[in-house]
């Protein structure tokens, strides 16, 4: 059992939904992105999904992209990410780790190599948002057999005929995207999410998280109400852009993950 999976039945045990938080590792800099990593289970956090910078995140808005780029300028790369992950695990064995991001950098170490240094460095899961189900023997598979989740987004263009093949090798969680378009643009509806969340946790027999327009505790409960766990990013990474301090960061994550699991 994975450390996602040992949450997840952690959180169903006590009747409680899923808080997960997305900071890019790096933003603003190393030491004060490892400050505010190290402080969110503290705050609430379930699941720590960690952001690894790229010089072409197609997925994300201006949010992530600027994070990523402030984080690319701070020096940061893969093996540096790998060793934030690893100085966090000095002192917390438990709360699980997501390293999401795009495949160049890790192609670029060699899927082998990062497969052994990810595992060892105490990551749990991967998203790796531009590797469709098609591609699956390229990293998907592999991580699997190393003993990672992969984690897969279905979004509101996933239908019955394209569902199962999407969560067909998903392991650990379904991150199902609320809206079309890309991160921190839009605002998620629960109306609208509830009967799609229902579709996938059937499809799958998987928790479904819900992200991608959810930024305020009220939002977190609303979304966490019909799903099984809310994921937060560009609400909090704003809050790093800001130059807020670790210690404010971590409050405002607070609210929101109350907000969560209030639900």
């Amino acid at each position: 059992m994975t450390r996602i999976d040992a949450k997840f039945e952690d959180l169903r045990a006590r009747g409680k939904k899923a808080f997960v938080s997305y900071v890019m590792a790096g933003d603003p800099d190393f030491d004060r992105s490892l400050e505010i990593v190290r402080g969110l289970p503290a705050a609430g956090v379930d699941i720590i999904e960690l952001g690894l910078p790229f010089t072409d995140p197609m997925a994300d808005g201006p949010t992530i992209q600027l994070a990523g780029q402030r984080a690319l300028a701070a020096g940061m790369t893969l093996k540096r990410t790998l060793e934030m992950v690893r100085a966090f695990r000095k002192d917390d064995d438990t709360t699980p780790i997501v390293l999401m991001g795009y495949y160049n950098p890790i192609y670029s170490m060699g899927v082998e190599k990062f497969l052994t240094e990810a595992k060892d460095a105490g990551i749990d899961g991967l998203i790796v948002v531009d590797l469709p189900p098609e591609e699956d023997i390229e990293l998907c598979l592999p991580a699997q057999d190393a003993g990672l989740n992969f984690i897969r987004l279905a979004t509101p263009t996933t239908d019955d005929k394209r569902l199962p093949r999407v969560v067909q090798n998903t392991s650990g969680f379904v991150y199902y995207v609320s809206i079309t378009g890309i991160t921190g643009s839009a605002e998620a509806n629960a109306a609208d999410v509830s009967p799609e969340v229902k579709r996938i946790q059937k499809a799958s027999g998987l928790p479904v998280i819900v992200g991608f327009g959810v930024n305020t505790p009220e939002k977190a409960r609303a979304i966490a109400e019909v799903a099984d766990g809310v994921v937060i990013g560009s609400a909090i990474v704003n809050r790093i852009a800001n130059g807020d301090s670790p210690e404010d960061v971590l409050a405002f994550v607070k609210t929101l993950a109350d907000g969560a699991h209030s639900a």
